[in-house]
């Protein structure tokens, strides 16, 4: 009965990803991710052959300030570009501004997140640490480059694959300097080189 239930429930939430006739595109597999934003569904695309992520973020226009930091997070990702931050593929337009309520973004797959991975491996090495710092590392330096700030690196926004492949995500607090205010710049250096001290202490 309880399997049943969830079944029931899972169609009920793969549902949501069908409101705009564009997904016919998509071929929804199985719900991924689930929060306060909404849900996150695994794919298949059809044109491409690719298997994505569909996020699905409900009532983008309940709170101003979800709203800007949604935009933001969109603006930033279709603008960087980089083997080690997520990709944006795609945004699924709505029929009409009247229906505009919900908003679906299309990612790259990833299979779990940094988080996971440290929590759930107890054999990783040296050399997995040493591989996941470099990578971080270079995404931070890309984006630094383009004075684009994350201000919220944490393992949890860091998806990773079972390759050991990593990408940064989540930009919804990120920010962009127009100037090097030394304090800007030392909040950010300083911040990152706790990071790495994290992370070398784990390693040993």
């Amino acid at each position: 009965m309880q399997n049943s239930d969830l079944r029931k429930k899972s169609a009920a939430e793969i549902d949501f990803f069908t409101e705009y006739g564009d997904t016919n595109r998509y071929k929804v597999l199985e719900v991924i991710g689930k929060g306060s934003y909404g849900l996150v569904c695994s794919a298949n695309d059809t044109q491409t052959g690719e298997k994505v992520a569909i996020k699905k973020i409900h009532n983008i226009f309940e709170h101003i300030s979800d709203a800007a930091r949604i935009l933001r997070e969109i603006k930033l990702l279709r603008l960087l570009r980089h083997p080690d931050v997520v990709e944006i593929k795609h945004i699924l337009l709505p029929p009409s501004k009247k229906d505009f309520k919900d908003i679906y973004v299309v990612f790259e797959l990833m299979e779990s997140d940094l988080h996971q991975v440290i929590k759930a491996n107890d054999d990783l090495t040296r050399e997995h640490y040493q591989f996941f710092l470099y990578q971080m590392l270079r995404a931070l330096k890309y984006m630094h480059t383009a004075n684009v700030y994350h201000r919220d690196l944490k393992p949890k926004n860091v998806l990773a694959n079972a390759n050991c492949k990593l990408k940064i995500c989540d930009f919804g607090l990120a920010r962009v300097a127009f100037n090097d205010a030394p304090t800007t710049v030392f909040w950010t250096v300083s911040n990152i080189f706790c990071y790495c001290i994290s992370i070398a202490y784990v390693i040993g």
